[in-house]
């Protein structure tokens, strides 16, 4: 089976490859990095850093991670030491998620 060439993706997943692109454009400058010598420290090319920095939904998820590792662009609520202690446990899917879906851990005082 091929691969479809005009996949449709939904306007929050385009807006947020979009705005990751941003993110990751804006910190490679921000570091005085061409696309060429980010693409040369992380072994790809700098044709797949453009599409990165453009949104193209087409770039594999362990390239745009790395790319994003590479400059510091943070992913996710959680830093890399709490990923690492959360891989293996039963908290692991809860380490990785932004803290606006995190259930609240301070208990409610409510008696009166």
């Amino acid at each position: 089976m091929s691969k479809p060439s005009d996949r449709p993706y939904s306007r929050y997943s385009r807006d947020a490859l979009t705005l990751l692109g941003q993110l990751i454009r804006r910190a490679r400058i921000d570091r005085k990095l061409t696309a060429g010598e980010l693409a040369t420290r992380a072994g790809v090319s700098r044709g797949l850093i453009q599409r990165i920095e453009r949104g193209d939904p087409g770039c594999t998820i362990g390239a745009v991670f790395e790319i994003a590792a590479i400059l510091g662009v943070r992913l996710f609520d959680a830093d890399a030491s709490t990923i690492r202690k959360a891989i293996g446990t039963n908290d692991t899917v809860l380490g990785l998620l932004p803290k606006s879906v995190r259930p609240s851990r301070k208990e409610e005082e409510d008696d009166f």
